[in-house]
């Protein structure tokens, strides 16, 4: 191994611990308490180090939110895989359960791929790869289910806007949790056709 391929390797290996520290801190005290000179004492490196791996706390939140996006993506498949002999609709259900399970199991991760700035582009053509498969992860089972003459695309982003809001309203305190399942029951009765 070169030199340069072992700094590289040592480079990669410091801006995963970054990101883990700050979803770790994010997770256990909020975002608000990610901070570069927190990350900098937790990680034992100093300030200009983590500089010379994101410009500041905009870049790791972005960093954060494509890790997530690329975890959510294989929590969807995952879920709609191991339904794959029921049915489109049991399906469709287990992807919303999937997601809503995800918010709700990874708030600080879920803040930064949809509430936070983290300074990714949303449904533009330079938009990250791990924000394209993470939609296109819910996009492969609910093309199945848009109905007639609905294009995909957009029924996909209905429904993921749905549960969207299931789980920041439900996460906010704003729904009961009591509900929760028969919330995403009935997202999937009105909107999925089968």
């Amino acid at each position: 191994m070169s030199v340069q391929e072992r700094k590289e390797r040592e480079r990669a290996v410091r801006e995963r611990l970054i990101v883990a520290t700050a979803r770790e801190l994010a997770e256990q005290q909020g975002w608000d308490a990610v901070t570069t000179r927190r990350l900098a004492e937790r990680i034992e490196y100093s300030q200009p180090v983590l500089y010379s791996h994101f410009r500041g706390k905009r870049e790791i939140i972005g960093a954060v939110a494509l890790e997530g996006a690329a975890e959510l993506a294989v929590a969807l498949r995952a879920a709609t895989s191991a339904a794959a002999g029921e049915g489109p609709r049991a399906r469709v259900t287990a992807l919303a359960r999937a997601y809503l399970d995800f918010a709700e199991r990874n708030p600080a991760v879920y803040d930064a791929m949809f509430q936070l700035d983290g300074g990714l582009a949303f449904a533009e053509e330079d938009t990250p790869e791990p924000l394209k498969d993470g939609f296109a992860a819910l996009l492969e089972t609910l093309a199945e289910v848009a109905g007639e003459g609905v294009h995909p695309g957009l029924f996909t982003e209905v429904f993921w806007a749905a549960l969207h809001g299931l789980a920041t309203l439900t996460r906010a305190g704003r729904l009961p949790t009591g509900d929760a399942e028969r919330r995403a029951e009935l997202l999937v009765d009105r909107l999925a056709v089968v």
